[in-house]
């Protein structure tokens, strides 16, 4: 039996349509049909070289949602899973073993170190699947696999701020801005000039203000970076309060420019995020059951996912990007 997929054959170039062998069930592991799967910027750095080492060839895409239907790992058949971007951990390492498994110099990743969703079906270990709520389509969930998982966690080590900047509004901040109102904080939108598309969508979505990356409309408590842009690090602490905090949450950016020390003194905070952990997820869904999450989505067919990454690419899609595998 073969799979019908989307496959990398190497950096740099088009992603090919291929019929792949199905891959065999291990102990441990749960085989998805696959309903939809998010792209992700993230995607987009693996096909241009930009992140070292993927597998190849390689089924990109790491926002999977699907059912269960041959499992080896105590997961039902029928069961609606979520996959994400951390495939494995060792579970033995020391980041592990302190709860920090998003850091684990072992881990494997999907749609990166393993084959994603980009595809028919899937293969999964079945302690890193998310068990994900019943209402909400497979399309509306699937940006939340990465882009809602990364911009929770990046959101919280912001700890209580009250006035929240976040540049880029894509996929993560048109979910962040979301969760941060139902918080009560007020979401200050950055974006580049003349983007009135993905402006008007931050002021849906409860921005109090957006505008052009340079604007300074008020200080700002802490700043999420989602912009793959590294000058954008000394624009937000510029902009940014004493004992702000400023997170990186892309895995991926341009070079930070040289900035005066004034720019982080004041006991300012400088950090990145580094991938997710499985408690992110179960956190995530669990806020999502109880009141669902609205996602923006631009959907594509499996033989569009060249041409999905384009448009991630030019700065064309407003939210997210979903690869609708069945109807």
């Amino acid at each position: 039996m073969t799979v019908e997929a989307m496959v990398l054959e190497a950096p740099g170039t088009p992603l090919r349509a291929a019929s792949l062998p199905q891959r065999e069930l291990a102990a441990g592991q749960v085989r998805i049909r696959i309903d939809a799967c998010g792209v992700c910027r993230t995607d987009l750095h693996i096909r241009d070289g930009e992140l070292a080492e993927p597998k190849l060839p390689l089924v990109l895409g790491h926002q999977i949602v699907g059912t269960v239907v041959e499992s080896a790992a105590g997961l039902p058949e029928g069961m609606r899973v979520g996959v994400p971007w951390l495939a494995w951990t060792d579970g033995e390492c020391r980041y592990c073993r302190e709860g920090r498994e998003n850091l684990c110099d072992h881990a494997l990743f999907t749609g990166y170190t393993v084959d994603g969703g980009y595809s028919e079906e899937t293969v999964a270990d079945g302690r890193y699947c998310l068990e994900l709520p019943s209402g909400p389509t497979a399309v509306e969930l699937a940006p939340l696999l990465c882009a809602g998982l990364i911009g929770y966690r990046s959101m919280r080590f912001t700890d209580d701020a009250e006035r929240l900047g976040l540049y880029g509004f894509g996929a993560s901040a048109h979910i962040v801005a979301q969760l941060a109102r139902r918080q009560g904080r007020r979401v200050f939108a950055f974006t580049r000039a003349g983007d009135d598309a993905a402006q008007s969508l931050a002021r849906s979505l409860g921005a109090e203000w957006a505008g052009a990356v340079g604007e300074k409309p008020e200080e700002l408590d802490a700043a999420i970076i989602f912009a793959p842009v590294g000058e954008l690090v000394p624009e937000a602490l510029a902009a940014t309060a004493k004992g702000g905090i400023v997170v990186c949450a892309g895995i991926h950016m341009t070079a930070i420019p040289s900035f005066p020390y004034e720019l982080l003194w004041g006991e300012r905070v400088l950090r990145s995020v580094a991938n997710l952990t499985r408690e992110d997820g179960r956190e995530l869904f669990r806020l999502v059951a109880e009141e669902p999450v609205k996602t923006s989505v631009e959907v594509h067919p499996l033989g569009e996912a060249g041409l999905a990454l384009e448009r991630l690419r030019s700065g064309r899609v407003h939210g997210a990007a979903v690869l609708r595998i069945r109807p």
